[in-house]
C-alpha cells in the first residue's frame, strides 16, 4: 500500500520548519512517503479529496492543527457515516479502531488513515500506522549507476529482493533494499559486501554512520568551512551523538579569518587566491591544530551567482580532508543553485573522509 501525506493547515504551508519537522519524524518512521499534499484551511475542494482517497487501498497520514481536529473528523465521518465520540478529551469518529494523545486510527474499506494534530513548538504525537519490516539501505562508493545495476541486479533475484539505486554525487549510491514474498535482506546485505569489499557501508544515515564509528574508537573531527557557512556542521550537529566526535568549527568566509582562525598563509592567499587547493591544505591543518581533532575537512569555494570568474566560476570548489597520518585536496565543478552546490560540497566532504580511511569507515 502507498502512504499519502496530506497537511492541513496553513502553517505547514508557511512555517517551513514546523513543515520539516512534521515529514522527518514521519519519514524516520517510514522512510518512504509516496506523495505530499497540501490544504490551506479554506480548501472547500478538501472533502472531495478525502471522499476519493478514503475508497481507495492506501495508507494515508493526515497532519491537522488542534484547531481543525475535530472539523477533519466531522469531513472523515460524513465520508465513512459514521459519527463523532468524546474519547480522552478529543473527538474523534467513533469506527477509530485505536487513539493515542493527539492521533487516531481509522480503518475504512480497504484503506487505513492516522489523523494527528501538531502545533508548533509541541512534540510529535505517537504514529498509530504500523510499517513492515522489510527495508534497508546501503551506500556504495567508487561505483557508477550502470556497473552498480550489473553486479547487484543477479544477487536481487537471488535474494528476492527489490532495488532503487540512485546517485547522491560521483561516486556516491545510495541503494534502497525492499523484501518481496520470499525475500532475505540480510543475505542481500552480506553477498554484496563480499562482491565489493571496502565499498559498501550497511546504513540509512551515513553521517550518523560516522559519529558511531569515531566515538567507538574515541576519535574526534574539526571543520573549517567557508562557502557552505556551516552547513557540513550541521550534517553532524543535527544527528545525536555528534557532541561526542566532534570538536567544533570554524566557519571563515573572510580572508583575515583564514588568516587569523586557521593560520593560512597570508601569501598563500595572496599567490594562489582563498579559492584554492593550497588554501583548503592549510584550513584543514588550520583545524587540526587548534583542536585535539584526529581528522579535519575543509571547504573553500564559489557558490553563489557574480562571485565567479574565468578561472574559477560559480560551482568551483576545493576541498581538503586530513587525517593525522595523511592529506588530500580536491577540485570540483558543481552545477546548481546557491543551495544545492553547498549540499553538493558536503557530500563529496564526507565522501572524502570515508575513502581516505576505508580502515576506519569501510
Amino acid at each position: 500500500m502507498k502512504l499519502h501525506l496530506l497537511l492541513i493547515g496553513n502553517k505547514f504551508i508557511y512555517n517551513s520548519p514546523l513543515r520539516e519537522y512534521v515529514i522527518r519524524k514521519i519519514e524516520q518512521k517510514t522512510d518512504f512517503i509516496d506523495s505530499i499534499t497540501f490544504f490551506k484551511e479554506s480548501d472547500n475542494s478538501l472533502f472531495l479529496y478525502l471522499e476519493k482517497e478514503l475508497h481507495l487501498s492506501n495508507k494515508h497520514i493526515i497532519v491537522t492543527t488542534k484547531q481543525h481536529f475535530s472539523t477533519i473528523g466531522k469531513l472523515i465521518c460524513t465520508v465513512t457515516s459514521d459519527n463523532q465520540i468524546l474519547k480522552d478529551d478529543m473527538l474523534i469518529p467513533s469506527n477509530s479502531s485505536v487513539f493515542e494523545n493527539r492521533s487516531y486510527l481509522l480503518e475504512y474499506k480497504d484503506s487505513i488513515t492516522n489523523v494527528l494534530h501538531v502545533d508548533e513548538m509541541e512534540m510529535f504525537p505517537e504514529i498509530l500506522l504500523s510499517f513492515e519490516d522489510s527495508k534497508a539501505t546501503l551506500h556504495l562508493f567508487e561505483e557508477d549507476r550502470e556497473s552498480a545495476v550489473a553486479m547487484l541486479t543477479p544477487i536481487a533475484q537471488m535474494y528476492d529482493v527489490k532495488l532503487d539505486i540512485v546517485n547522491l554525487v560521483d561516486g556516491w549510491l545510495r541503494v534502497d533494499i525492499r523484501s518481496k514474498k520470499y525475500g532475505n535482506i540480510s543475505k542481500f546485505i552480506t553477498s554484496t559486501k563480499q562482491l565489493l569489499p571496502k565499498k559498501i557501508i550497511a546504513a540509512s544515515n551515513v553521517v550518523s554512520y560516522i559519529i558511531d564509528r569515531l566515538s567507538t574508537y574515541n576519535k574526534k573531527i574539526a571543520f573549517a568551512e567557508s562557502c557552505t557557512g556551516g552547513l557540513l556542521t550541521y550534517y553532524f550537529t543535527r544527528n545525536n551523538g555528534s557532541s561526542k566526535i566532534l570538536e567544533g568549527s570554524l566557519v571563515t568566509y573572510s580572508n583575515t579569518l583564514k588568516e587569523n582562525w586557521l593560520g593560512v598563509n597570508a601569501a598563500t592567499i595572496e599567490k594562489y587566491g582563498a579559492v584554492s587547493s593550497e588554501v583548503v591544505q592549510e584550513m584543514s591543518e588550520g583545524a587540526m591544530n587548534v583542536s585535539s581533532a584526529d581528522y579535519a575537512i575543509s571547504i573553500s569555494g564559489v557558490a553563489g551567482e557574480g562571485g565567479g570568474t574565468e578561472h574559477k566560476p560559480v560551482g568551483t570548489v576545493y576541498i581538503g580532508v586530513r587525517s593525522k597520518n595523511e592529506h588530500k585536496e580536491i577540485r570540483l565543478n558543481l552545477n546548481g543553485d546557491r543551495n544545492y552546490i553547498q549540499h553538493q560540497s558536503v557530500l563529496f566532504a564526507v565522501k572524502m573522509l570515508l575513502l581516505m580511511d576505508k580502515e576506519m569507515f569501510l
